[in-house]
């Protein structure tokens, strides 16, 4: 992954993009990001030759804590003897999540696939095989949209200007003719993989090395949306993609771009990590994923395998708890929009599709009741979701002659309270109307 100061630089460049080369057909745009806004939940995969050590993913070498050479001696030990995309899938689908992204290459240079353009892959590993196709194939069974992380940069390929943080192969700009075959070489992998999965998304990483120029980027926009003009692409693209990437962080307030997804891990690290024990609690995550989602993003949460192809029992764990959670509080999820702006309730809240039921998150436990302000619309029902039960609230400081909005409390009785966090739905009399 890069660095989270990176995310604002792409959002920069999105919106530049955007301006300069002309805004995209609203309507086409729309439909073409519909699914993932109605997604709200992915998994992220981070698995290759990092989880045999059980180190940083590329920045290890890169950074110069071990040598290259050390680096690359964990394909030995990258085995994947236990591996079982279909329990993957079904795990993943079994979390709520509706899609997912694997890397199919990090920055390491090391694939999962058996690339014509590199020997450094699977194949050429302890695992002996290809072991991303079997994954692509049972994610497609489970119903999963699918998501290719792909690196720019690779710093094992002999033709990729850097190799390390001190370590320089040549300049881009003086070499261009050992450049332009590594722009070759990358853009080779991108026709190998469309070709081979098709995927719904794609997730770049990396593009900090070098400038949208350098990269190529209108022109391998232009290249992928050609192969499927339905697939999204995400702002690494030197700024040439669809939606805002935050990572690590969850933002106070709502992004100013229209689609975005929060990328986090569960612990500290990306890729398995034996040591990093700094694991979030399963609560936890899904408060993260209701503020995520209050502001109208998308989660994109990621997990670990080890090189045997397990997944870490922890991160199994979190999966099946925030799969209980999202099947009782699905009508809140998926599909809906961004709730209420900061000030009208203590807590996350979405707005269903149609406008009509605001959702309100409870972080807490309340003291028996919750308070509701600025909603002008008469109120039809108020219940638990997930159980139905019908609860009593009251509106205070409203007069009969006026028009502004009063103070809404909403009984909540601790019988009703989920043990990781409640959902409340608000069934209004029209569309939402705010003071």
């Amino acid at each position: 992954m890069s660095l989270n100061k990176w995310y604002w630089t792409g959002l920069l460049l999105l919106s530049l993009v955007r301006t300069g080369l002309g805004q995209p057909d609203s309507l086409n745009e729309a439909k073409r990001m519909q699914w993932f806004h109605d997604a709200k939940l992915g998994i992220f995969i981070h698995w290759g030759i990092y989880a045999v050590k059980g180190i940083d993913e590329s920045w290890s070498f890169f950074n110069e804590y071990l040598s290259h050479e050390d680096y690359l001696k964990q394909t030995e030990g990258f085995t994947a003897s236990k591996y079982d995309p279909a329990e993957w899938a079904h795990l993943i689908k079994t979390s709520g999540a509706k899609y997912t992204v694997i890397t199919t290459r990090h920055h390491d240079g090391f694939s999962l696939w058996n690339s014509r353009g590199s020997e450094l892959n699977a194949v050429n590993s302890a695992a002996r095989r290809d072991v991303l196709t079997p994954y692509i194939q049972a994610a497609k069974q489970q119903g999963l949209r699918i998501g290719l992380y792909y690196s720019l940069p690779d710093w094992s390929f002999t033709d990729y200007p850097n190799e390390t943080k001190n370590i320089k192969r040549y300049d881009a700009n003086a070499d261009t003719q050992r450049w332009q075959r590594f722009l070759s070489y990358y853009q080779g992998q991108l026709d190998e993989l469309e070709s081979a999965y098709h995927p719904d998304l794609w997730w770049f990483d990396g593009d900090w090395e070098f400038s949208a120029e350098k990269w190529e980027a209108a022109k391998v926009r232009k290249r992928l949306l050609s192969a499927n003009k339905d697939v999204i692409i995400n702002s690494r693209l030197a700024g040439h993609g669809d939606y805002a990437t935050p990572e690590q962080g969850l933002p106070v307030n709502k992004p100013v771009d229209p689609y975005w997804e929060l990328c986090m891990t569960m612990n500290d690290s990306w890729g398995y990590q034996p040591n990093d024990t700094n694991y979030k609690t399963s609560r936890q995550i899904i408060q993260i994923f209701a503020n995520v989602i209050g502001h109208g993003g998308n989660l994109l949460l990621d997990i670990g395998p080890k090189a045997d192809g397990t997944i870490p029992a922890e991160q199994s764990q979190v999966l099946l708890d925030m799969g209980r959670w999202t099947q009782k509080h699905q009508e809140a999820i998926y599909g809906s929009q961004a709730g209420l702006p900061p000030g009208y309730f203590y807590g996350p809240s979405t707005l269903s599709a149609d406008g009509q039921t605001l959702y309100l998150f409870l972080p807490y436990h309340p003291q028996g009741q919750i308070e509701l302000r600025g909603v002008k619309n008469q109120i039809n029902r108020i219940r638990v979701v997930g159980d139905g039960t019908k609860l009593d609230h009251q509106v205070m400081m409203k007069p009969y002659w006026s028009t502004h909005a009063g103070l809404i409390y909403i009984d909540v009785p601790d019988y009703v309270l989920d043990p990781d966090m409640t959902v409340i739905a608000v069934q209004l009399k029209g569309k939402l109307e705010l003071e």
